[in-house]
């Protein structure tokens, strides 16, 4: 919160009374509070306006997160003084963004992609690579102007515009980008030093140079930075020497001869002259002829071609362009050839020991893609150093847009100068070697080609140095965000903050790319990383702009969600366009990243665009689902689970969520409530504690939903709350789970086993079905899997299908997977028993449920004696139970008579029964929890009045008086209980599980304590019983 409030008159800090009655002196704040008497106790938790503006206005621009940051936000007092940025555009984004845009494939690939490509191919190239970056740039600029952007670059837009799912994997993916970004730099500085190296030559020597400038990194950052600008001003310089070389070759073109055999190019230089008759002794005719007589052997097409000299610049006025404007696309080992020379018609292919300069790789317009297009990175230089600018908001989106116009016009007049000024085959050749080995580019060069050398040496090892500087903080930023577990370490690093773990593993991961040891095949891994981050970019700026978020309101506002769009769609299929493989590689490694995050990695809530877009995306669902029930194909159980808390807040039955979670196994909707008794305004914090509590468990049990907590004064009336208003539109639940009443004989309150009809009654009139597991803590946990055994459904009566579907849903559970299906149903006397087992077995063939039937006859049979107990053992319970519930005048009137021990008769009643034995899983008499002690103190004349009705239970003609005053329809209700759990306990005794019809409840409320009693009866014996009840609608269907 706001501890600490600063006076915003003198700038002195000092502590600001924020109460009115203040005894103290009286200044110009205590006035200010008289007048803001009305808030004034909600000003510990709401400053002042005064105070807000006073810490806005003292914000520092470190990066969201770090600590640091929360340590400035916390103390205002303490604050160290610091210096306020003052870079402008020109210096804080466009040069850097310069810098970081020109580099190594300007100098060494752009002349060999316009003599391959051809000059309108290679424009076009070029035309698409830079529009991807103007458009990435353009929604960038939005991002960046929608309020302060501190240090952290595109990773902090686009993790907080997308979230840290999408914010880590581009992260990371452009974090991979900037490493092998460092590693192309590196062998593109090895090219210009060596020319065509070996292949191990370029890994040696760029494993050394990696060495250096990892070394060069760790000493310290701030000489990187003093020689950012050397190395800009190498960039610049070399750029203006091809410019003047350009026109100067309009009046003066350089000389470069290039040695032609017919239309074949030659590496080797003219060392004859063609005025003398004989060329016996030149190194041509060694390398073509067997030997040096006249009359030895040598290739056929050396003796029918003529030795040619042409000139490799032309120049600017010469008209080669018209040769270079279309493309010549070659394939490995093809010779650099020049059309319009005479040459043979049949000839021997090349060989390569003869000297002809050959194509390395086979190019084609995708492949020049991939090469070119690391180009045009490096737009993000200028977000990067946002926490360096005066006026970020202003700056990064100007210097960004110049840069890329800059570059994409230098770029373009590039490609139409080197087009116009040089020779087709120069161009095409890749290293030089038919100039002497020097930069094609850098024989354009005024006033000497060592000026691009120089110069171009120097900007590419800066490049590499600003890579190898800025891929370890964006690694430091990512595991400082903690969204990725396994990264924490590389948050960590010297005592001044540098990242000297990142710094490692970025040295590792590009020694990987100097390893492959050719700027071609780098070229096209970088700019699959870099694309996927421009193409989230793109995306968080659509994603906002549609929207319409209320925070989204950037200062930029020259951007459309459909520019967005476009530089997503040009960033995707140059992704394809450069390398399908790459690019399917790439998406991989950021959904792997993404799923990681998802599961494993830390919950960040940063208002990103994609919860907004999962709003929406349900708002738009909702509504559709509100248009009708769903069909019954459609049909799935929607669980709302009641859970009871005890009073430490400790969930009573964790196994109905265990139960749930085998149910649904993670599909469907499932909302975990709990009510709890009391005023809601005195119990919120409990309330917040028991949602808590729910979601723990939730999350243990892996039970994906939602978790409801509500205050009630009567737990029923919370229950009746929670079953009518839980869910939102169509997603609402269907289906009613809740537990069984634990001793509820025991309890001296009804109130439990009455809460429980009463949720019965409400869910019937609701029209929601309704699950009971009946001994839930015996029911399997997710890591006991049962290996065999039945899960037997015993259907009495059809409501729906529910007791068909519920045991096809659980078995598609690891734990029930092993379990058969048993489905047993009863006829009666006038019931055809085989026509019905028929008809069943067809019916479950009709619905695709595998399950063995078995149709139980129950014939009629008399009532038996031990029906009779039990209904009697029943009433005289309920008698008994309301006599222990006095009222309180009653309880007055026996504690005044307990004074007078003449008028008392203190009668101890014991409740028992000796039940015979009966088959499967009985043993004999009563289990011990239904032996009842229960002591009732009695009045005289209620003694009296209970011996005179019981005292002919003894004899057979009293016992038979009192059957017959007890309630016919109790006793053929207990019937079809004892006879139902004789049946049930004989077929089923072995069953893992067995799920039942559940009558409903009476509908006179005087007869709910016999309802319990008949359920008890029901599933007398059985381990795990699941009484079902269902919503009065079919949730099953034979139809496809």
């Amino acid at each position: 919160m706001f501890p600490v409030f600063l006076s915003a008159g003198d700038g002195n800090a000092k502590m600001s009374s924020v109460y009115i009655n203040n005894t103290h002196g009286m200044d110009d704040d205590d006035f200010y509070d008289k007048n803001l008497a009305l808030f004034e106790e909600e000003m510990d938790t709401r400053p002042k306006v005064s105070s807000l503006l006073n810490r806005l206005a003292n914000y520092t621009n470190l990066t969201q997160g770090a600590r640091e940051h929360e340590e400035a936000e916390s103390i205002g007092e303490k604050r160290k003084a610091y210096k306020s940025p003052q870079m402008g555009t020109f210096m804080g984004v466009y040069l850097p963004c310069l810098q970081n845009i020109f580099g190594v494939i300007l100098f060494l690939r752009l002349t060999w992609v316009v003599g391959t490509a051809g000059v309108l191919q290679a424009l076009c190239i070029v035309f698409i690579c830079c529009c991807c970056t103007l458009l990435t740039a353009i929604s960038m600029s939005a991002i960046a102007t929608n309020g302060v952007v501190p240090a952290g670059g595109s990773y902090f837009m686009i993790s907080r515009s997308l979230g840290p799912e999408f914010g880590g994997a581009v992260g990371l993916c452009f974090y991979l980008g900037t490493t092998f970004a460092g590693a192309m730099y590196i062998l593109g500085a090895i090219e210009i030093l060596l020319g065509a190296a070996m292949l191990n030559n370029m890994r040696v020597y760029g494993s050394i140079f990696l060495l250096l400038m990892a070394l060069l990194v760790f000493v310290g950052v701030k000489y990187v930075n003093k020689l950012a600008s050397v190395f800009l001003a190498c960039v610049i310089i070399s750029i203006l020497s091809i410019y003047t070389g350009a026109l100067v070759s309009a009046f003066s073109p350089p000389v470069f001869p290039v040695c032609m055999l017919g239309n074949r190019t030659l590496t080797v230089p003219p060392t004859f002259d063609l005025s003398l008759p004989s060329i016996e002794a030149t190194t041509l005719w060694l390398q073509f002829c067997e030997g040096r007589d006249l009359n030895a052997s040598c290739d056929d097409y050396f003796f029918h071609s003529n030795v040619s000299e042409i000139h490799g610049i032309p120049g600017l006025a010469s008209g080669v362009i018209t040769e270079n404007i279309w493309s010549a696309y070659l394939s490995k080992g093809d010779v650099l050839e020049k059309g319009g020379l005479p040459a043979p018609s049949h000839a021997h292919p090349p060989t390569n020991r003869q000297p002809y300069v050959f194509a390395d790789i086979t190019t084609s317009f995708t492949l020049l893609v991939g090469i070119f297009f690391p180009s045009v990175t490096g737009i993000m230089a200028g977000s990067n150093r946002s926490g360096d600018l005066r006026d970020a908001q202003r700056s990064i989106p100007i210097g960004t847009i110049l840069a890329i116009l800059t570059t994409s016009l230098v770029y373009l007049s590039c490609v139409v100068l080197f087009g116009a000024c040089v020779e087709g085959v120069v161009l095409r050749d890749k290293f030089g070697d038919s100039v002497q080995g020097n930069l094609v580019v850098g024989t354009l060069a005024w006033p000497s080609p060592w000026v691009i050398v120089i110069g171009s040496f120097f900007s590419t090892c800066g490049a590499g140095l600003q890579s190898l500087t800025g891929a370890p903080r964006l690694l430091q930023a990512i595991a400082k965000d903690n969204i990725i577990p396994f990264l924490r370490v590389f948050g960590h690093g010297k005592a001044n903050g540098e990242p000297t773990w990142a710094l490692l593993l970025t040295a590792v991961i590009a020694e990987l790319g100097i390893l492959i040891a050719s700027l071609d095949l780098v070229a096209p891994i970088l700019s699959m990383f870099f694309l996927m981050c421009y193409l989230f970019v793109n995306l968080a700026c659509a994603l906002q702009t549609l929207l319409r978020t209320p925070n989204w309101r950037p200062r930029f506002s020259y951007y459309h969600w459909a520019l967005s769009f476009l530089g997503m769609i040009i960033c995707l299929a140059l992704m394809f366009i450069s390398s399908w493989y790459y690019a399917i590689v790439a998406i991989v490694i950021a959904g792997m990243i993404y799923k990681y995050i998802e599961y494993h990695g830390a919950e960040k809530e940063w208002g990103d665009g994609i919860r907004g877009l999962s709003l929406s995306a349900a708002r738009y669902a909702l509504l559709r689902l509100e248009e009708g029930p769903p069909h019954t194909k459609n049909w799935r159980p929607q669980l709302l689970v009641l859970l009871k808390l005890d009073e430490d807040a400790h969930i009573k039955s964790p196994r109905l969520l265990t139960f749930a979670s085998q149910l649904k196994a993670g599909k469907g909707l499932t909302i975990v409530g709990t009510v709890i008794t009391g005023n809601f305004l005195s119990s919120y914090g409990e309330a917040l504690a028991a949602e808590q509590t729910l979601k723990h468990q939730m999350d243990k049990e892996k039970v994906k939903g939602f978790c409801q907590c509500i205050v009630a004064n009567k737990t029923r009336e919370g229950i009746s709350h929670m079953i009518q208003s839980s869910g939102l539109g169509g997603m609402r639940h269907n289906t009613v789970v809740m537990g069984w009443p634990l001793a509820w004989r025991q309890s001296e309150d009804p109130q439990s086993w009455k809460t429980f009809i009463n949720t019965v009654r409400v869910t019937t009139a609701a029209h929601l079905a309704l699950l009971v597991p009946k001994n839930i803590s015996l029911f399997p946990s997710n890591s006991e899997p049962c290996t065999d055994g039945y899960i037997d459904v015993w259907w009495i009566v059809h409501d729906g299908g529910m007791l068909m579907l519920l045991p096809f849903l659980l078995r598609q559970h690891k734990v029930w997977r092993k379990c058969a299906m048993r489905i047993f149903t009863v006829a009666q006397l006038e019931d055809n028993s085989i026509q019905m087992k028929k008809d069943l077995a067809t019916f479950l063939y009709h619905l695709r449920i595998e399950a063995d039937v078995e149709v139980v006859e129950m014939h009629n049979s008399d009532i038996s004696a031990y029906t009779y107990e039990r209904t009697l053992m029943m009433e005289q319970r309920s008698q008994m139970l309301r006599q222990m519930r006095l009222s309180k005048s009653d309880r007055e009137k026996e504690v005044l008579i307990w004074n007078f021990p003449h008028l008392v008769n203190t009668a101890v009643f014991f409740y028992t029964s000796s039940m015979p034995k009966w088959g499967g899983g009985r043993d004999g008499g009563m289990s011990a929890s239904e032996h009842r002690r229960v002591h009732m103190t009695w009045t005289k004349e209620r003694t009296m009045q209970y011996r005179a009705t019981h005292s002919g239970c003894s004899t057979p003609e009293g016992f038979r008086d009192m059957l017959n005053k007890l309630n016919c329809t109790v006793t053929l209700r207990m019937h079809t209980a004892v006879k139902l759990n004789e049946v049930i306990v004989n077929k089923s005794h072995d069953a893992r599980l067995v799920l039942l019809n559940m009558p409903g409840p009476p509908r006179n409320q005087a007869g709910d304590e016999n309802y319990m009693e008949f359920l008890e009866v029901l599933t007398e014996g059985l381990e795990r019983v699941l009484l079902v009840r269902g919503g009065g609608s079919e949730v099953i269907t034979i139809y496809s």
